[in-house]
């Protein structure tokens, strides 16, 4: 576990609460994640929710960030619609932001308890994907 916890980024936090109160309309998009690149663009994105398992927030807005050429985030968050609030990533989604960010804070909690954890602590016994591949050389 680590012993520093980041700041938290408030206004990262509103741009989702804005994406998720605008933006989410249905059963298909209900959650909306903003995420803080190194170069301080803010990107967001819905979830694309799908009875097969259709991607999180979260994971829509790594593509999101990719397609704007933002490939290092600092920080993110999820949002809930209809005001529920900041959203703790599912497992799938932990594992997915650890492997591509390891050192991406995460912004979870609510109300006046919003906190940034690293990413590795929301991952007790932290399986990195890349520590278990073979070298290719």
């Amino acid at each position: 576990m680590s012993t520093q916890t980041p700041p938290v980024d408030h206004e990262l936090v509103q741009a989702a609460a804005d994406v998720a109160r605008t933006r989410c309309r249905g059963d298909n998009h209900t959650v909306a994640a903003a995420a803080r690149a190194r170069d301080g663009r803010i990107v967001t994105a819905v979830n694309a929710y799908h009875f097969t398992g259709g991607p999180c927030a979260e994971l829509v807005v790594i593509g999101a960030a990719a397609a704007q050429g933002a490939y290092d985030l600092e920080t993110i968050v999820a949002v809930g619609d209809r005001d529920r609030g900041v959203i703790p990533p599912c497992g799938r989604c932990r594992q997915a932001l650890l492997d591509y960010f390891p050192d991406l804070s995460v912004v979870v909690g609510t109300g006046d308890r919003l906190r940034a954890v690293p990413v590795a602590d929301l991952l007790p016994e932290t399986y990195v994907w890349a520590d278990h591949q073979l070298d290719a050389g």
